[in-house]
């Protein structure tokens, strides 16, 4: 019983020094709010690779800037275009959203990890597969989230948006 109270006074905390994202997902458009704050990143979903010999791709380009630019050795990825699902490549998707939290969140060693609501706003008929919801909570997970949740639903206005009853709402994930 002791142990379920410091565990409970504990998730309090974490959730008091972090914010919430709110992650919207469109095969044109990414838009993650920073629900505290009410910021966001509202941009294309491209990533643009640079390839040089067998070595490491670099980002070169991310958001509408990767739109712009060019070279020969240079690939603009998309990794929400696919005809079938919204989510195509992983690792380049996880690269955007560190992308777009950073330009949220800022660059700070000590930032607390914030809890991410992902809403893929298209492509949904039929519901999402076990496989999908998945990736898109790894994805959150790989770009610095403490916790996600994939909602499937009505857009969410900030005043709304409270995680843990939208968790509780949908079922542990």
């Amino acid at each position: 019983m002791l142990a379920a109270k410091r565990q409970e006074m504990l998730r309090q905390l974490l959730s008091k020094l972090g914010t919430t994202i709110y992650a919207q997902i469109w095969e044109n458009r990414l838009k993650l709010t920073d629900i505290q704050s009410r910021k966001s990143f509202d941009e294309k979903p491209l990533v643009a690779i640079k390839k040089i010999g067998k070595s490491k791709p670099i980002v070169v380009a991310v958001g509408n800037a990767a739109s712009l630019t060019v070279g020969n050795d240079i690939e603009v990825i998309n990794p929400f275009s696919h005809p079938r699902v919204l989510f195509s490549d992983f690792t380049v998707g996880e690269k955007l959203f560190q992308y777009a939290l950073k330009e949220l969140l800022g660059k700070n060693l000590l930032s607390p990890t914030p809890v991410i609501i992902v809403h893929p706003m298209e492509k949904t008929e039929g519901g999402l597969t076990m496989i999908e919801v998945r990736a898109l909570r790894e994805l959150a997970f790989g770009a610095g989230a403490r916790d996600s949740i994939v909602y499937v639903g009505k857009v969410l206005s900030p005043h709304e948006i409270d995680f843990d009853s939208i968790k509780e709402k949908i079922g542990e994930q």
